[in-house]
């Protein structure tokens, strides 16, 4: 085979097999595939699809072009997928709470992506915490812990990696087979027994529409159990933030207050319902609902936070961080109120907006070289419903500079939207469950 040759049928239509998609992740490994080929690639699985076998294929092919991990432990190695929103810190509560009802954690994270946070760009808002870790030191925390949270190293699916980077700049980011086998070929390369996926849906989440969001967990589900890990997923609602806060050190601190018993909402419920379809899909619950009730009381009675505390302290954080973690948390040098103009109900809230205004401040990235502020961000943001007055803050912001705070404080009210009369119907946070 040659890459000529595959790339005409794919230019003709004709429907790709295993073997050609085997051939073509390990052409993206070794260099065999030019940029201009991996692009090509990518805009005709774009434009002319692939059948579900073969996008099983190409999931596990893009897993094996780099190192599979093995654990050799007893309990089941679990792990969730979010696919993105505005104040989504689930991994962060529920990672330790499944490692303290006695599963083994390997999380392999990301980074912000457009107007959403990433996972490793909050925990790096912790001092001192390194997500960078080779195999040796990844295996030390998980076996310290239970759990860590980590970056691919680059063994990890290396055709992945470099498909990724081919997408962005060819427009075709939004393939749906591509989206899933970028996903879990990362995923099903830290050796996991069984996986929950979060797709988010509204006005926060990459896909705005239930259609969208439907498609893309049916596909996710299908394609990882076909590759072997019991997978479920469930769409949720993201027409607000998760938490109440959004940025990096802010979304540490409601995480934390989530372990502490200190705080519930939609962050707590959300990482109780996800772990409780994990535990059950492993048998170490009978059902979700008992699963569910274990997440609960690790995280009530302070087991949760103690792993946590662990893995922070091994991944070169904080020792006593759970303790004291107000004092070690990174502030803002501008803090400001946003006050409502008027009377009414919040009725609607642009979540993608309110993520921007957070990468402007300086807490996400414009340019894949940008530092972050890890400081920075909303806080308090009010929730989809709610009842205000007149001067009554809408969020409060977090900011570098005094200009910065203007401008977000203006993407705010722009965002939030009050109207007299309640007009709205808040939307469950979980909408529907896949698997």
């Amino acid at each position: 085979m040659t890459a000529r040759s595959l790339l005409a049928r794919l230019r003709h239509g004709v429907e790709l097999e295993a073997a050609d998609v085997q051939w073509a992740a390990a052409g993206l490994a070794d260099g065999r595939l030019s940029d201009a080929q991996a692009g090509a690639f990518a805009m005709g699985i774009c434009l002319n699809g692939l059948t579900k076998p073969t996008r099983v294929a190409l999931t596990l092919a893009m897993r094996d072009s780099g190192q599979v991990l093995s654990w050799g432990v007893d309990g089941p190695v679990l792990d969730k997928h979010s696919t993105g929103g505005i104040g989504d810190c689930v991994s962060l509560v529920l990672a330790p709470a499944l490692a303290a009802c006695g599963a083994v954690v390997p999380m392999i994270s990301g980074r912000g992506l457009g107007h959403t946070g990433g996972t490793l760009d909050k925990l790096e808002a912790i001092p001192g915490l390194a997500t960078r870790l080779d195999e040796s030191r990844f295996r030390d925390v998980v076996g310290q812990a239970g759990c860590a949270i980590v970056s691919a190293t680059s063994d990890i699916a290396p055709a992945d990696k470099r498909l990724y980077a081919v997408r962005d700049v060819t427009s075709t980011v939004d393939s749906l087979d591509l989206i899933t086998a970028s996903i879990l070929s990362k995923k099903l390369a830290a050796g996991l027994h069984g996986l929950v996926l979060d797709v988010k849906t509204g006005s926060g989440a990459f896909m705005k529409d239930m259609a969208s969001a439907r498609a893309l967990a049916t596909a996710l589900v299908e394609t990882a159990n076909a590759a072997g890990c019991k997978t479920t997923a469930v769409i949720s609602d993201m027409n607000q933030p998760l938490a109440p806060s959004v940025g990096n050190a802010l979304e540490v601190a409601e995480a934390m207050r989530v372990l502490a018993g200190e705080a519930q909402g939609a962050l707590f419920d959300i990482s109780v319902a996800l772990g409780g379809q994990l535990l059950a899909g492993s048998e170490l619950a009978t059902d979700a609902q008992e699963g569910s009730r274990r997440i609960e009381a690790a995280i009530q009675d302070g087991r949760a936070a103690e792993r946590f505390g662990r893995m922070i302290a091994a991944m070169g954080g904080p020792v006593r961080f759970v303790e004291n973690w107000g004092r070690f948390l990174p502030e803002a040098p501008v803090i400001c109120e946003v006050k409502a103009t008027e009377a009414g109900y919040v009725t609607a809230i642009d979540g993608e907006a309110l993520g921007l205004a957070v990468v402007r401040l300086g807490g996400g990235r414009m340019v894949e070289t940008d530092k972050i502020n890890p400081a920075v961000g909303l806080g308090e943001v009010v929730r989809l419903g709610a009842k205000v007055a007149a001067g009554q803050p809408l969020a409060v912001v977090h900011a570098a500079r005094s200009d910065a705070a203007d401008q977000a404080a203006a993407i705010v009210r722009s965002a939030v939207t009050v109207r007299p009369e309640m007009g709205v119907q808040v939307p469950d946070l979980i909408l529907e469950r896949v698997g």
